[in-house]
């Protein structure tokens, strides 16, 4: 299940690539914050750990606030949701980032429960790291 915090991280950066867009600069922590109806000290939490990442550019000062730190071209939303959530796999041995073999699992290669997630978990990837913020903007 997608977060709070990743939910409210999709939300800002979509708002930010479409203030970018229109090229007015940077916008500061309390209008996104109220524009997109987001907790401002939860907002400040997202953006910097996005900005941490490099997937947003902060300034300090007057005229300052957050920017896109990369093309949203270049931004997946499985980037996104993993920098807020981790992992996106719902189960550890199937997760490319967080691998880890189930404790009661007998025998991952004949595990039943092991295959459907798999194909839950390829579509899901396929979907998230296929659609850029570029994409989500178009929707």
């Amino acid at each position: 299940m997608l977060s709070k915090k990743a939910k409210y991280g999709l939300q800002a950066t979509i708002y930010l690539a479409k203030v970018e867009r229109k090229k007015n600069g940077p916008v500061q922590i309390a209008e996104l914050a109220a524009h997109e109806k987001i907790p401002k000290k939860f907002l400040e939490i997202i953006l910097l750990e996005l900005r941490k990442h490099g997937i947003l550019h902060s300034k300090l000062g007057a005229g300052g606030g957050y920017s896109m730190g990369k093309s949203v071209d270049k931004i997946t939303i499985g980037q996104i949701v993993r920098i807020l959530d981790g992992p996106i796999a719902s189960i550890s041995c199937v997760s490319k980032t967080a691998y880890r073999k189930c404790d009661e699992c007998k025998d991952e290669k004949t595990c039943e429960i092991r295959k459907i997630w798999k194909k839950v978990y390829d579509s899901t990837v396929k979907i998230l790291d296929g659609t850029t913020l570029a994409d989500a903007m178009k929707k």
